[in-house]
């Protein structure tokens, strides 16, 4: 029997009436997505280009004005879709005079989870997102970091097949962005599927294992992660000792020869093999001081993806 995706997007069209002129906002316009059970899918675009506004399709926040998002084959709107998945929102807003035990047993008595089975939750998952299950302070007395851990504490309470978060990793400092980024993937061992969207494209690289590149509420990119840095190679850099290595034929027409201070750098051109420089410079007798061949990053395959947006668009 064939897997519903995780999530399956397709042809959403969704706009909005904003201002006191009431102008129309076209916030998704055809977006069509399709994760896989297992996936960590990285969601990445700039402010304002749709993220949330897809986020809150597929958990039933909004409906789309056209197309449909699917949820293990179910209608997103539909409960038992919902009943799959946990959510943690950009910017949560918690009952702050409620301790953590008492946040988690409001949170599970409103997924409809049997009491018994929320008390018996509560202090698995607090001990899990580093917090004290006998904790007694009030939320209103957590800091930003702490928060975002009772946050994610309630979207591992269920034990869902889908985590869909948004923005997790925004203002946390270092040391919780790594718990966060090591969270997902251990949720992703555990074979569950983790959507979210981010700005801190560095720790998306670092677990993601699918991205999709969204700009004006349209995808301009996606694929598996290691196939997108790879179609995006850069130059293999080669900083030989001293200039001598400049004025050689055989060598300028293997690479592009360029001052670096007292030494030369070569650029072997992106996709090209080494291997005839490296001969020539040994047979040349000139001194490597460092070899390195640079991958592209997340964040350049991105930027790279919205400046060539901007060119199609353009006039």
């Amino acid at each position: 029997m064939n897997q519903n995706p995780a999530i399956s997007i397709q042809d959403v069209e969704k706009s909005f009436r904003l201002g006191l002129l009431r102008r129309r906002h076209v916030a998704l316009q055809g977006l069509s997505l399709e994760i896989q059970p297992g996936e960590i899918f990285g969601f990445i675009g700039p402010n304002g280009a749709g993220k949330t506004t897809t986020i809150k399709i597929l958990v039933g926040l909004l409906r789309p004005d056209a197309g449909s998002a699917r949820v293990f084959g179910r209608e997103a709107s539909d409960p038992a879709a919902r009943a799959r998945l946990s959510y943690l929102p950009e910017m949560p807003d918690f009952y702050d005079y409620l301790k953590p035990a008492e946040f988690l047993m409001h949170c599970g008595r409103l997924s409809g989870m049997p009491t018994g089975r929320v008390r018996g939750r509560i202090p698995e998952v607090l001990a899990r997102v580093g917090l004290d299950p006998a904790e007694k302070r009030p939320l209103r007395k957590f800091s930003k970091g702490m928060l975002q851990r009772i946050g994610i504490a309630q979207t591992l309470l269920a034990d869902p097949d889908l985590y869909i978060f948004d923005e997790p990793m925004s203002g946390l400092d270092p040391i919780g962005r790594r718990w966060v980024k090591d969270l997902i993937l251990d949720l992703g061992r555990a074979g569950k599927t983790v959507f979210f969207s981010s700005h801190v494209l560095a720790e998306a690289e670092a677990v993601c294992t699918r991205v999709a590149f969204l700009n004006r509420g349209r995808v301009i990119g996606q694929g598996p992660l290691a196939e997108l840095l790879r179609g995006h190679q850069t130059p293999t850099e080669i900083l030989l000792r001293g200039e001598a290595a400049r004025k050689d034929p055989e060598l300028s027409a293997l690479a592009r020869i360029e001052p670096s201070g007292p030494d030369t750098l070569l650029l072997v051109a992106a996709g090209q093999d080494p291997g005839p420089a490296l001969a020539r410079i040994s047979a040349g007798g000139y001194r490597i001081l460092s070899m390195q061949q640079p991958h592209a990053t997340l964040e350049e395959v991105f930027l790279r993806a919205l400046d060539g947006e901007a060119g199609r668009s353009a006039p």
